[in-house]
């Protein structure tokens, strides 16, 4: 078959002929205007066109050009000659490019077919002159059969076109062929599709699937891997001693994903991300902190709201029976005091509750410090006025002088003012803060950071050494006459207040996110109420269910008993 090629030009023609020698499909390239060349190789880009050319199997006697209607006989002999010339010429230049390397390497093949030919490297010369001659002679009329190979157009017997395309190849129709194995053991072919080249996009390929036959009699494409590519979500881990195709699929890590099928190593998601379940794709991590909408932090403020109105309620049980003898022992203003203090302690837990802001981070750890320290205070200043009152009966005692409300307010105030003057340094210094943590897996922890942990355990150890003084007076002080044993309450509710707030520390430090601002709370609301019920819930007893004790006479008749 042969193929045309562009439009002819005078000065520099190409062309190119597909022409059959002994059966063998050949591209022929050449040029025209060329100088006569002073070596082998001399033409430009000759040797690029004869590296295309395959050598000769054997040496043909003459080569067909078939049948070209409307062609001279003389142009289809030139040609035949002219593509002969190539071919030769092209097997020629191999033969001695190898018998050159084989002389730098220092080898004498023996069967090298140059020594058959001891002229070979004149033969070469002379068809290369040869073949500038041919072309120089007769390139206007192969360029002529070109162009007219170019316009060739007709329909088979078949009805299939046959034609070529822009870049001189043939389009024609190709049948696939299956070769099949019969229970007999003979081989046969089936045709099982077609390919058209020049139909509509979608159309140019056929396979009839079902019909092919694949090695061995299976109907189903066989597979030709050791391993089947990983899915989604999993990466491949080669088998150690086998080779590169044997492999395990085994799943990402968390917080990894593969997001298509056959990868080798699994992509890390960003820190504001996590991987799903299937690992193929990156979820935003989920914000955690203590809120109302949580139920945990709805429930830790109900209580909290709840415990608040406890102090309230026994504050106007206080100041509805403020004449009783049992309000007035031991100093009721600091009564009144305590009462309303234990108000703000069991309220200033809500802070810790919401959003984290850096407005109640910098002041819900100083505000719980401050109430409690104030608490505590004024618990040893009620212990320190039992003591007195006691002390001050005894006769030319000098303890009188301070006994009132006086020393007490001063006792809570400059126990007070240390604490405050903690917390001030610490905001002052290092303040606390709202963070994000994106270290833990699957969610995002927004949560205060204290600043300073040790201006932190600076204000507990503080609140830890006023409990420590007010549960040694109060038990130095127990064994007083039972009109004032106030003390034994005292002692009781300072040992829950120390035991709260020493297995606040572990837990605190355990836990992180919202676990962490619970436990917490949770100290507070526990160590508040302890003091609430070990202090004055003995008096509520008295004043709501047992009135015939709240008497100034039995009083008087227990301290002579």
């Amino acid at each position: 078959m042969e193929k045309g090629s562009t439009t002819p030009q005078m000065d520099n023609v190409q062309m190119r002929a597909v022409i059959a020698s002994n059966g063998t499909a050949t591209t022929v390239t050449a040029n025209n205007g060329f100088s006569s060349p002073s070596r082998l190789g001399g033409l430009p880009n000759l040797n690029g066109w004869l590296n295309n050319l395959p050598s000769l199997k054997s040496e043909p006697e003459e080569v067909h050009i078939g049948r070209l209607t409307g062609v001279n006989t003389t142009i289809k002999s030139n040609l035949g000659r002219f593509t002969y010339m190539l071919l030769k010429l092209r097997k020629l230049q191999l033969e001695v490019n190898y018998f050159t390397e084989c002389i730098h390497e220092g080898v004498v093949p023996k069967c090298l077919r140059l020594w058959q030919y001891p002229t070979g490297l004149q033969d070469a010369s002379d068809f290369h002159q040869e073949l500038l001659a041919l072309f120089n002679r007769h390139g206007t009329e192969l360029m002529e059969l070109l162009y007219h190979l170019k316009k060739v157009h007709f329909q088979t017997s078949d009805g299939e076109d046959l034609f070529f395309d822009e870049n001189g190849d043939v389009v024609v129709r190709s049948d696939i062929v299956n070769w099949q194995l019969t229970p007999d053991g003979v081989m046969k072919s089936l045709t099982v599709g077609w390919s058209k080249p020049y139909t509509l996009h979608g159309q140019q390929l056929f396979v009839n699937n079902s019909a092919v036959v694949w090695s061995g009699g299976h109907f189903e494409v066989p597979k030709s891997v050791c391993s089947e590519a990983c899915n989604a979500g999993y990466r491949r881990v080669i088998r150690q001693g086998e080779p590169p195709c044997c492999f395990d699929c085994i799943p990402c890590s968390d917080g990894e994903i593969a997001n298509k099928s056959g990868k080798c190593i699994c992509i890390k998601c960003p820190d504001d991300y996590w991987s799903n379940t299937e690992k193929d794709f990156c979820i935003s991590k989920y914000i955690e902190f203590l809120s109302y909408e949580d139920p945990l932090g709805t429930s830790l403020a109900a209580i909290a709201v709840a415990l608040s109105l406890m102090p309230v309620g026994v504050l106007c049980i206080f100041i509805k029976h403020h004449d009783t003898p049992v309000v007035k022992a031991n100093n009721r203003e600091i009564s009144y005091f305590l009462l309303v203090i234990l108000t703000l302690c069991l309220l200033a837990s809500l802070i810790f509750i919401g959003h984290p802001r850096n407005e109640t981070c910098i002041f819900r750890q100083p505000a719980f410090g401050i109430f409690f320290s104030i608490c505590v205070s004024a618990v040893l200043a009620k212990t320190i006025t039992v003591v007195i009152a006691f002390r001050a009966t005894k006769p030319g005692s000098r303890l009188k002088n301070l006994f009132g409300s006086k020393t007490s307010f001063f006792t809570i105030v400059c126990c007070s003012v240390v604490e405050i003057i903690i917390c001030i340094a610490w905001i002052s210094v290092s303040p606390p803060f709202q963070e994000t943590d994106k270290t833990y897996p699957q969610k995002t922890i927004l949560q205060c950071n204290e600043g300073s942990a040790a201006m932190f355990y600076c204000m507990l150890g503080y609140l830890g050494i006023l409990a420590t003084i007010s549960l040694l007076i109060a038990f130095h002080a127990r064994n007083l006459p039972d009109s004032f044993n106030e003390t034994k309450f005292i002692t009781f509710s300072m040992i829950v207040f120390i035991s709260v707030w020493l297995s606040f520390i572990p837990a605190y430090i355990s836990t992180k996110g919202k676990y962490m601002v619970a436990v917490e709370i949770f100290a507070i609301l526990s160590s508040s109420t302890g003091l609430l019920l070990c202090i004055f819930s003995p008096k509520c007893y008295i004043i709501l269910l047992r009135p015939d004790m709240n008497t100034r006479r039995y009083l008087v008749r227990q301290n002579v008993a």
